[in-house]
């Protein structure tokens, strides 16, 4: 097969599939959230960990007034959740209300934390940079929610036990096949 040899990049979207996450905020008694593939751990120690969002978002106004964020970590059978928050602002809609969507109490920060996701970070904001049309957003962890039951003994996810959400793109998920796992270490 031949490559494709482009100087266009268009929506480049070779990168895919991320892990989709659910991205949370809470300021002044408004609570919004959204999904979000652009995410990544950076750091150990300290525990960072970064997500792009664009400026033009309410949920980055929300970060920018409470200099905290949550990563929801959600599995496959709450797609739809993900395609839901991701297709409307919250800047006049309630995206809880409407959608009927469960939380729990956070620990360390006042972002929500969704009773649906498998893991969540509750971030503090530790630095905000801009790179085109993205800002990206780093925070500090620190708490971590998670269900014991979908890892393994070494904090590895479990996919005998969980089918994480994983984005192609412009709204498109899918998941592992557990039937096509190999685990290779790092000798071969």
């Amino acid at each position: 097969m031949a490559k494709i040899i482009t100087e266009s990049t268009g929506k480049f979207g070779q990168h895919y599939p991320k892990i989709a996450a659910i991205i949370t905020a809470s300021a002044h008694g408004k609570d919004n959230l959204m999904t979000a593939a652009w995410h990544s751990a950076i750091s150990y120690n300290p525990p960072l960990y970064g997500v792009a969002i664009s400026p033009k978002r309410f949920i980055y106004q929300l970060i920018m007034e409470s200099n905290e964020f949550g990563i929801n970590f959600i599995p496959l059978d709450k797609s739809l959740l993900a395609a839901q928050v991701g297709g409307i602002s919250g800047r006049g809609t309630n995206k809880f209300q409407k959608f009927n969507i469960k939380t729990e109490e956070p620990i360390k920060t006042g972002v929500p934390i969704l009773k649906e996701a498998y893991a969540t970070y509750e971030c503090k904001l530790v630095d905000n940079t801009t790179y085109g049309d993205h800002a990206w957003l780093v925070g500090k962890i620190i708490a971590i929610h998670f269900l014991e039951e979908c890892f393994t003994n070494q904090q590895v996810l479990n996919p005998s036990k969980i089918n994480p959400l994983l984005c192609l793109g412009t709204e498109h998920y899918v998941t592992l096949d557990n039937n096509s796992l190999h685990f290779i270490g790092k000798g071969g």
